[in-house]
This record gives C-alpha cells, structure tokens and sequence, in this order.
C-alpha cells in the first residue's frame, strides 16, 4: 500500500516566509561585531581551562583513562608498534640519506610530543617513506657525498652532521609552517589534495623510493639523481653498473627478500586473525642548519602538505623533534593500522612504543651500526606492497567516476616521469582544473511537472514529467560566475529562443499593441469610439501569446553562489525578457545567492514578489494569475 501527502498552505514569496518564520534581527552589524569581539578577547578561568584542554588534549583524555579496562591494550599495542618503528626508522633514514640512528631518534621524539598535543586515539607518527624520499632529495642537493669518500675516515663523519643538520633543518622549517598554518586556520588547504591524487602520488612515491633502493640491494654506490626524469636516470645509472655488483650484498638482499614477502603476504592475510603482526624487521639539543632554510624553503613546502594531518601537534612534534637532529614525521598509516588492530585505545599506548625504541637507542643500538644496507633497503621495499596494491583501485575508479580517473592518472603519470614535488604540483592543478571546467560547463535543463504533485525534475530524463503551459521552468546545476556566465547566458537564450531577431519583432508587437491601446484611449477621450478595437487588439493580443513562454521561473536550488558578474547577468536577462513581454520568477535561493542579486540591484527590473520559497508555489502563483486577479490569501495546494 502506498503512503500519500497532501499539503493545504499558503503561497509563500521569500518576503513572506521571512516575515512569517524568519528570525527578527534585533541588533545592528556593528553591535553583534563588537559583542563577538568582546566575547572572543574576554578571559575567564573556564576559558583558559577550556584554552589548555583544546591545546594540550592530554589534559583532557588522561584524568579519564580507565586503567582496568585500557592499560594493557595499550601496553600491548604500544610495544607491537614500538617493534616495527626500530626496523623501519633505521630504514627510512636511509631513505632521507642520513645514519640509520637518526631514523630512531625520529621515532622517539615525535611520538612523545604526539602523545602530548595530538588528538586522534589511533594516530601513530614517526618516519614515513614518502615523506623521507622527499627530504632526502633536498639533502643530496644541498650535500652531496663524493663517491671516493672512505666511510670510516674524519671527513664522513663531518659530511654525515651536515646532512643530519639540513634534513633537521627541513623538519623545523616544516613545523614552523604548520604552526603558522594553524594560527591562520589553513587546515582546509589539505582538502585540495582528493583521495585520487594521495592515492595516485603514494603508488608512484613507492617506485620512486623501490628504485633508489637498488644500488643499496646490489651493493653499488652511485650519486642520487634529483630533479625530473630522476626514476629514470637512476635507472640508467644501475643498469650500467650492473656488473660491478656486490655479490655479497646481492646474496643478503635475496635472503631479505625471501624471508620478509612471506611474512609481509602472511601478515596481510591473516590480518584479523593476528591481533600484532609478526615482527620479523628487527641527547643533547641542537640547533638544525637553519642558514640553509632559504635553500630549502620550496621543498619544505610540498614536504609540509603531504606531512599535514594535525596541523598543532604536527607542528610542534616537527619544530621540537627538529632540535634533537630529527628528520621530518608525520602519521603513518602502517603502524596506526598496527596500533588499531593490537588493541590500542589511547594516546597512552605511545609512551609505551618510545619506550620500547629508547631501550634500543640505550642498550642495543650500536649493534645496528654495521646492519648492511641492504637489510634496510629490502626492509623499505617490502613495506611499500600496499602502496603497489592500489592500482586495483583503478577499475573500480573508471566505473564510478572517468574524471577521477583521468586525475589518477595525470598524478601517477607525473611523478614517477617527473619527480615527487613537481608531479604532486601537477596532480593538484589538473584536479582543480576539472572541478572548473565541471562548474564552467554545469547542465542547463527544462523542468516538467509529475502529474497531481508538487515534483518537479528533467523532462530530458523522465518522459512523464510535463511542462507547465506558458512557463518555462529552467535549473542550473552550477554556481554562476565569470568563468561559466558566458555559458549559463548561451544555455538560457538556447532554451527561451532569446535571439536577437525574435527579440526585436516581439518589441515591434509590443509597441503595436502600446500604440493601439494609447489610440483608443484618445478616441474615447475625444468621444469618438472604435467598437472593433478590443476584439482586434484581443485577437492580436492571442496570436502572439499562442505557443509562447509567458513566464520564466528559474529554479535556483542547485546555485550555491553568484559574483557580480553572475548576477549582472540575471539583470540582463530579466531586461531582455521584459522587451519581449516575459516575466522572469526565481525560486529555491539560498540566503548568499539572494543577497548578492538584491544588493546589485536586481529589485529594479524584478517585482520582489517574484522570488518564492519552492517552484511550486511560483508556479501556482503564476497560474493564479492568470486565470483571476491576484488575491491576499492565495494557497497552494498538492
């Protein structure tokens, strides 16, 4: 059995439903100025509590820790992800080409400021590969090691505290502009980068980052090529030096790789069932080299958004963790999908995981100073297999959406031809570029109404909705702006035959009609009548109304804004609609987009009694008018 509505209201034009529903405003622009101003800079004790518990989330989380029911999930969960940082923090640093310790001391540091000033449960920070292949461009550029360098002679050791000293230079720099972002209340910058373009440049990251680890699997020292085509250089410079492999190096790398992918595939697979996954991956402050920040200023930008996450607690774990020879950190998914799956409920669980690493650092730590290289390259190309995985995403894209696809693949394209920074560039530009062109080219189509309802849809798509005779229903699925008026202008004089001949010949019967009304009024004036003029000017009157639009109702549901030009335009269009004797009504206007039409002085050449809350009250008022003269309890009924 069906269900039914019927509705028995009043027609309601936007003046109208303001006055009747609307809230009285009472005070004027400057008081409510002055009061929010005075409410914003007013301190009180609940005020500043309120201030350091937004600022500093422990304060806010640890007086209701439940110890009983959270502690050993934490436990448990902080010493699985404090296991996974060892290995992967030492072969991250190889990435951002400084000493495996330092990839320690990041996962040490940032995770005790996380701890204190991030607000997310689940969020597990330290070295991110990404993250560590961008920072270490900029290293190899400002400080390159000569090939012929000995490993173990006083210069390497000096080379080594300027590469550490630049690449902390980058994670202050970085923290300092997410602190200020923050301040300015940036954050919404981030959203420019869709779910197409993060997945897109973290695939092409990992062969960017699967290729730079093949000198260190082969045994081969080479120089890290920088700048566009670097994937493809780097390539190059292996495949020519293939023949002078290590073997030994080759051997360790093999045996690497046989152990680590069956887990990794073990891991992934049995991901519900294991609650912490198989680790088989076994201080004194300083400034940065803070003279090289006007070098590194352009990389340390596109480092800054691709770290973005929480832009207060990032900031400070960056800024902080920078003065104790850090590189760059953000939140790794990999180890906060660990934290999740262990049982981990709070931020708590990252004390636990520092612990676990400064243990390392501490007792054991200088065991790893003569891990080969190879370990820790097999380590970073086995933890990029989820990012390989995420062209299975591609089919499932085409089907859904052939933009986002397209968009996919400019940014993949991009940065693995070009280079990490440049191709993310490109990726965000071509993504904004579609949105528009998508606004630029919005659909302009003719509404018909469902018989005996008040819906109103496309006729071009549904073939039982009728057009309301003499009134043209139009929608924009669009803003209206100077990048798409010339468009929206072109769509509607299409869809009303607005051309500049039919313009003219309905103002030539417009006069005529003007003309004979004034002639009568004189013949009457002077006495002398003419009994045929109002059936002619009737008959006249009729053939020009036969099969023409007398009235435009332009539905504005979908219009989420209008600049000055899209609302000059309107003014244009209701002129040159009132020359051929159409009336224009608009319906379904948001506060912003009624705004801006009123202030540009649209009122001028459009009664404001022409602006109603739904197309159906329009068009019931249309009709109305029509057929009787216009009445003060006019009701709409469905």
């Amino acid at each position: 059995m069906s269900a039914s509505v019927a509705v028995y209201r009043n027609i309601y034009t936007e003046d109208r439903f303001r006055q009747t529903y609307g809230t009285e405003d009472r005070s004027g622009g400057r008081e409510r100025l002055r009061d929010r101003l005075a409410q914003r800079c007013s301190c009180s004790q609940v005020d500043c509590l309120h201030l350091v518990k937004k600022r500093l989330p422990v304060c806010s989380w640890l007086p209701k820790y439940k110890l009983k029911k959270w502690l050993l999930g934490d436990i448990i969960a902080g010493l699985t992800v404090g296991i996974v940082h060892i290995p992967q923090g030492m072969a991250f640093a190889l990435l951002t080409s400084v000493a495996p310790v330092y990839g320690l001391y990041t996962s040490f540091f940032p995770v005790v400021l996380y701890m204190l000033f991030g607000t997310g449960h689940h969020v597990s920070t330290g070295t991110f590969a990404v993250l560590s292949l961008m920072t270490g461009s900029v290293v190899e550029q400002l400080v390159p090691i000569p090939l012929t360098l000995n490993s173990s002679s006083p210069e390497a050791a000096e080379f080594e505290a300027q590469r550490i000293g630049v690449a902390s230079a980058v994670a202050f720099l970085s923290g300092i502009m997410m602190l200020c972002m923050c301040g300015l209340q940036l954050g919404f910058l981030s959203t420019y980068l869709s779910e197409p373009i993060v997945k897109a440049f973290t695939s092409a990251a990992a062969f960017h980052v699967t290729v730079s680890q093949l000198q260190s699997m082969l045994g081969l020292r080479l120089p890290r090529f920088a700048g566009a085509f670097s994937l493809f250089k780097t390539l190059a410079s292996v495949m020519e030096n293939v023949p002078h492999t290590n073997l030994a190096e080759l051997v360790i790398s093999l045996l690497c790789l046989a152990v680590l992918v069956p887990v990794k595939e073990v891991n992934s697979r049995f991901r519900e069932r294991l609650r912490t996954p198989i680790p088989v991956e076994i201080i004194t402050p300083r400034l940065p080299a803070l003279e090289t920040v006007p070098e590194i200023a352009g990389d340390t930008v596109a480092i800054t958004l691709v770290a973005y996450a929480e832009l207060l607690a990032h900031g400070i774990s960056n800024t902080v963790s920078s003065l104790f020879t850090c590189f760059p950190n953000s939140a790794t998914l990999a180890t906060t999908n660990i934290l999740d799956s262990a049982g981990g409920h709070t931020q708590l669980a990252g004390l636990f995981t520092s612990l676990v690493v400064l243990i390392v650092l501490l007792l054991i730590g200088p065991l790893f100073y003569f891990l080969p290289k190879a370990v820790l390259a097999c380590i970073n190309v086995t933890s990029l297999r989820q990012m390989f995985l995420l062209f299975q995403d591609l089919p499932d894209l085409w089907r859904i959406s052939k933009i986002d696809f397209m968009v996919w693949i400019v940014t993949w394209l991009s940065v693995v031809v070009l280079n990490v920074d440049l191709g993310l560039a490109i990726g965000v530009v071509f993504s904004m570029m579609t949105v528009i062109c998508r606004t630029q080219r919005a659909n302009c189509s003719v509404l018909g109404r469902a018989a005996n309802t008040e819906i109103y849809r496309s006729i071009n798509n549904h073939n039982k909705c009728y057009e309301v005779p003499g009134v043209k229903i139009l929608t924009y699925n669009g803003p209206i702006y100077y990048g798409n008026r010339s468009f929206f202008k072109a769509d509607m004089a299409q869809l009303l035959g607005l051309t500049p001949e039919r313009i003219r010949s309905r103002e030539k019967a417009l006069k005529a009609i003007e003309k004979r009304e004034r002639e009568a009024i004189n013949s009457v004036e002077q006495g002398v009548t003419d009994s045929s003029f109002s059936s002619k000017n009737d008959l006249f009157r009729s053939e020009m109304a036969e099969g023409e639009v007398q009235a435009v109702l332009i539905d504005c549901s979908s219009v989420i804004f209008v600049d000055v030009a899209g609302a000059r335009l309107f003014t244009q269009m209701c002129m040159e609609c009132q020359k051929i004797g159409v009336r224009i009504y608009l319906a379904n206007c948001n506060e912003s987009v009624l705004k801006i039409l009123t202030s540009s002085g649209l009122m001028n050449y459009m009664n404001p009694q022409h602006i109603f809350v739904t197309v159906h009250d329009a068009v019931v008022y249309i009709q109305q008018q029509r057929e009787k003269p216009p009445e003060n309890n006019t009701t709409v009924w469905v």
